[in-house]
């Protein structure tokens, strides 16, 4: 039988994480604009361009905490997803372990966490059957919104670096990377506010306080 879990020592867990991310993708953008400001090779490194950062470290660090932020938010996002079983079960679409298989499903993860994220968003708010308010789920669009655009021009950006023989095809490639940083950004700060509203709301209506705004 499933219970009540607090969810609030993950989200700020998950929100330190996304905060982590932008540094780096703010970092390592600005390294991408100086690539392109100084028509510099990728990954020449040179000291007159890029100044003392070492840009291995500063990439591996960020692999890291791309990979620990996917952890934790996952596990937030299961521990919300079991919540709402509680509260309402019955407009849960899928079962809890989607909210663990759901982002690793080629193709899948484009739709089925976001289809899970609203089921999870209802079940939270004070009253889970009543009818979606004016823009409730505007926040949440906004996320998915960017986090596939994202999706989309980061892989874009690999493609181009893949395939870039030349300078100007090396000044293509960083440019899409840039987008690709910015992008991020913006999915990871609308991330950031997801996480603390859903949050937000389980905590109001697990200890029977002023509901969130809706």
């Amino acid at each position: 039988m499933l219970t009540l879990k607090d969810p609030n020592g993950l989200a700020k867990a998950v929100v330190a994480l996304l905060a982590g991310n932008i540094f780096f993708d703010v970092l390592l953008g600005l390294f991408e604009a100086r690539w392109l400001m100084a028509d510099a090779l990728p990954y020449t490194f040179d000291p007159a361009v890029f100044g003392p950062v070492d840009l291995n470290l500063a990439y591996s660090v960020h692999v890291l905490v791309f990979v620990a932020t996917i952890v934790v938010f996952i596990i937030w996002f299961h521990r919300l997803r079991n919540n709402a079983e509680v509260w309402a079960g019955d407009l849960q679409g899928r079962k809890p372990g989607w909210a663990i298989g759901g982002w690793f499903i080629p193709i899948g993860n484009l739709w089925i966490p976001r289809v899970m994220a609203v089921d999870i968003w209802r079940a939270s708010r004070w009253q889970p059957y009543a009818a979606d308010g004016a823009r409730e789920l505007t926040l949440l669009n906004a996320w998915w919104t960017f986090w596939i655009i994202d999706w989309i021009v980061d892989r874009a950006a690999s493609q181009a670096y893949k395939g870039a023989d030349t300078q100007e095809a090396y000044d293509s490639a960083a440019a899409w990377s840039l987008a690709s940083y910015t992008t991020n950004v913006v999915a990871a700060v609308l991330a950031i506010l997801v996480v603390r509203r859903l949050t937000s709301m389980q905590h109001a209506k697990a200890t029977g306080m002023i509901p969130a705004a809706q």
